[in-house]
């Protein structure tokens, strides 16, 4: 059992209205590409090299779901965080935050919840920029527009020189005992942490910060911060699925497949209309958004999909999905028999699947030189491969 004190203590800041966000929450508390603003935030903390202490500052009315989201985003490592509640101001919950701090905590970093995307590696610069200096640390990033200085009539005065500017980001590192003195002593409101500190004598130095780390206050920031959580994910955000469908041969069935009637060739047996193509693309798309699969989700018990077509199954799996946040990416099939001969009517296939799914639809077809039971004749296999995405809103 590990009964270490973390001498590293993290004060998570979300104890904000965020009006300008135009949620009908604080902004903490708003998802952000499926997780809440401060989960992820929290998320980066625990992906620190050093254990910390972590304390969350929350709204007093939701504390609890605070603590919920917080022990969720802790995992193994729940017992080194708590929440309390916050005060009229961020310097008031600040401070609330830092008399919730253990005795043994010697450096402290104060992050606001609302730069979810901060990564791990700067908190840990901002540690080991404390512990190196025994000054405070924040981390920020050149200005990029020019800046000019106005006055009051908005006239412009001056071009500053923007080599000597940076916009500061969170966290803001400091010396337990120092910084707990700058709040003691501290009789006006400050922007942020490292300006009371400075204003009570103390050093500040600043660090590389990163671009991900901006502040979440508009509904186009939240938008940004979506985008970027997909351009990250990227490779992974977009996900496949396969779905692989046999029927039989049945003389006394109409033929139906890839969602289209087939007048004087043999049809399949099943439970439905027999159709693989239909069924194995909905495999495929319920298994690519991890929604289990067809005997699942629809079920040969169910009476109301007796002798139901091709059209039924993908229509409500494309609902199921979008209902979870998911839309089709492609798909792909490959028809695996001796007949019915599929090429005259690809195009009319294809064109509505595409339709029904709202994605492009390909569809090949093969035979197996006489191999198999498709080679003898005895049936048709259908396989599917097909992606979707998570869209957020």
């Amino acid at each position: 059992m590990n009964n270490r004190v973390p001498i590293v203590g993290v004060i998570v800041v979300a104890a904000g209205s965020g009006t300008r966000l135009g949620a009908d929450r604080p902004k903490a508390f708003v998802d952000l590409a499926g997780r809440s603003v401060l989960e992820r935030s929290l998320s980066s903390v625990f992906g620190m090299q050093r254990e910390a202490q972590v304390v969350v500052v929350a709204p007093a009315d939701l504390v609890t779901e605070a603590e919920t989201i917080a022990h969720h985003a802790a995992g193994a490592a729940a017992s080194s965080v708590s929440v309390v509640a916050g005060g009229a101001s961020r310097q008031q919950s600040v401070a609330l935050g830092l008399a919730a701090l253990r005795e043994a905590v010697r450096i402290v970093l104060v992050h606001d919840a609302a730069r979810a995307l901060t990564p791990a590696t700067v908190f840990d610069a901002v540690v080991t920029g404390v512990a190196q200096t025994a000054s405070g640390i924040v981390p920020g990033v050149p200005v990029q527009d020019t800046v000019k200085r106005v006055d009051e009539e908005d006239t412009v005065v001056e071009t500053v020189d923007r080599s000597e500017l940076r916009s500061i980001q969170t966290p803001q590192g400091f010396p337990r005992a120092a910084l707990d003195a700058a709040y003691a002593d501290a009789a006006l409101e400050y922007t942020d942490d490292a300006a009371l500190f400075a204003a009570n004598g103390h050093t500040v130095s600043v660090i590389d910060g990163h671009q991900a780390s901006f502040k979440i206050t508009t509904p186009w920031d939240l938008r940004r911060a979506e985008g970027m959580l997909s351009a990250v994910s990227g490779q992974a955000g977009i996900r496949t699925g396969i779905g692989t469908d046999v029927h039989a041969y049945d003389d006394d069935s109409e033929l139906w497949l890839a969602g289209l009637r087939w007048p004087g060739e043999r049809g399949l047996s099943g439970h439905s209309d027999g159709d693989p193509v239909s069924h194995a693309i909905t495999d495929a798309l319920l298994s690519a958004a991890g929604l289990g699969d067809i005997g699942s989700v629809f079920g040969t018990s169910d009476p109301r999909f007796a002798g139901a077509h091709g059209e039924v199954f993908l229509a409500a799996t494309r609902s199921r999905l979008e209902a979870e946040g998911f839309v089709v990416g492609n798909v792909a099939v490959q028809i695996i028999g001796n007949s019915p001969r599929f090429s005259p009517r690809r195009q009319e296939a294809e064109a509505l699947l595409t339709g029904l799914l709202g994605a492009p639809v390909s569809i090949s077809a093969t035979t197996t030189d006489g191999l198999g039971f498709t080679g003898r004749g005895e049936g048709v296999c259908a396989i599917a491969t097909a992606t979707v995405s998570r869209q957020y809103s």
